[in-house]
């Protein structure tokens, strides 16, 4: 088969972007050569926001099918991709199985990491800011291709010759991972400390770095270095968690000082939040019985998560604030908040459980506990109520991050997602716990093999 002559293009904004602007605030995208563009500093800062409007495309609906859609907090009346995940039936013409988004952020974020250096002599704390970027961002993208894929095809270099190799056979997974994890340490040390205002969560700091590794070390059981880089996040005084009166704001408003990093929206640049939790009966989602029924009398966010006024509630509110009743299904500009710290402040406590330091992980997860209202659990209580420790953060997590998109990931990185989705629809087999590979990348590529579960 011949290879491609189609030369990858770089998709960057059409103006040219201070330091000191606001991505959002930017004209629709435009496509170019990415060859020979990096010219000057401002060119640097373009396409690193390029990247960031790749990862728009990726998370606008995925962030919820990816960490939702499979798990048990959510119902659905959909066909499609809805129903397909819940009652795991996925195989490769299900949307959600295709990774061209997330390889589409990695070829911009590549051009990046190769030409921001040329532009910048003698390692410009810029350049290397801006470098940092680009490699979180591939670092987040390969994150969740490896969590939803596996062994996935490993590409660092941006396509700009016919005599490179296109047509790559997938990775080792721990590879991918390994170096996932070297990019966000680079992150972490050569990211802005800050950029100011709104900014410190929409771009990647050195906290989202930090954030985002404690959640890498978390899924390959790292406990040390989860803690490690946790700590860095809970020192760190751009975060701190809202009051239970402020809680909504954080996905309502935005920006709010528990966020680490969101994906960016506006009225141009949309997401499908309404699509997927707002529109009453005709939505994605809504709330399982068992979700409803999990809650422990007195908890604050019950009603701030979805609409308790009904017997049978179909909305999720969450997102668009107690009472939210805007019955359109026009796209959201809410950002989506893919890192924050009670996320980071309840995967320590899970760190500390798994070592045995059951009296840190409490105290950590008291702490989200009294926001909510709820009393402060001991050991003795905790495994009383939810069988033990690990099992009690797991369940604070099911609450307190419902409908962000980590249900799922939660119950792989556990081992409980089986043990918790066989009696809702039967997945019994590990091989089950990846998503199929998409026919589009089977067809384009065949060098590539269909997970064995799907075969």
């Amino acid at each position: 088969m011949k290879k491609m002559k189609r030369i990858f293009h770089v998709i960057v904004a059409l103006s040219i972007l201070s330091c000191s602007d606001d991505i959002l605030d930017k004209d629709p995208v435009s496509s170019f050569p990415a060859q020979g563009y990096y010219k000057t500093s401002a060119d640097a800062q373009a396409g690193v926001y390029g990247i960031y409007a790749a990862a728009q495309s990726t998370f606008r609906t995925n962030f919820s099918f990816w960490g939702e859609g499979r798990a048990d907090a959510v119902d659905t009346r959909h066909s499609g991709d809805p129903q397909a995940l819940l009652q795991n039936t996925l195989n490769r013409t299900t949307s959600s199985a295709s990774w061209n988004n997330i390889y589409e952020t990695i070829s911009r974020a590549n051009y990046a990491i190769k030409y921001i250096p040329d532009v910048f002599e003698g390692g410009s704390e810029f350049g290397l800011q801006l470098e940092g970027q680009a490699r979180a961002l591939r670092a987040l993208s390969y994150f969740y291709a490896v969590r939803l894929w596996g062994d996935v095809p490993f590409i660092l270099e941006p396509y700009e010759s016919i005599d490179q190799d296109l047509f790559l056979e997938r990775t080792d997974k721990e590879t991918v991972l390994d170096q996932i994890v070297a990019d966000l340490v680079f992150a972490a040390e050569n990211c802005r400390e800050s950029y100011g205002g709104e900014r410190d969560r929409i771009l990647f700091t050195q906290g989202g770095a930090q954030a985002l590794l404690t959640k890498v070390y978390m899924w390959r059981h790292e406990y040390d270095s989860a803690i490690a880089s946790a700590e860095a996040v809970m020192q760190n005084n751009l975060y701190s968690l809202v009051s239970i009166g402020d809680w909504s704001k954080i996905f309502t408003s935005g920006y709010s000082n528990e966020s680490i990093f969101e994906v960016g929206y506006n009225e141009t640049q949309t997401n499908s939040l309404r699509v997927l939790y707002a529109l009453g009966s005709d939505s994605h989602y809504f709330p399982s019985e068992k979700f409803r029924d999990s809650f422990e009398e007195g908890d604050a966010r019950k009603d701030l998560i979805y609409d308790t006024t009904v017997e049978a509630p179909r909305k999720i509110w969450k997102f668009f604030g107690q009472g939210f009743n805007d019955e359109s299904p026009d796209p959201s500009a809410n950002n989506i908040v893919l890192l924050r710290l009670a996320d980071i402040i309840l995967l320590k406590a899970e760190a500390h459980e798994a070592l045995g330091e059951t009296a840190e992980a409490l105290t950590l997860l008291n702490l989200i506990r009294s926001r909510a209202g709820l009393p402060n659990l001991d050991e003795s209580t905790a495994t009383e109520m939810y069988g033990d420790v690990a099992s009690a953060i797991l369940h604070e997590r099911s609450i307190e991050l419902s409908y962000e998109g980590h249900r799922w990931f939660d119950l792989v990185r556990t081992g409980k997602a089986i043990e918790v989705m066989n009696p809702i629809n039967g997945i019994s087999d590990e091989g089950n716990i990846l998503w199929p590979l998409h026919e589009d990348a089977l067809n384009r590529n065949p060098n590539l093999e269909q997970n064995s579960y799907y075969q």
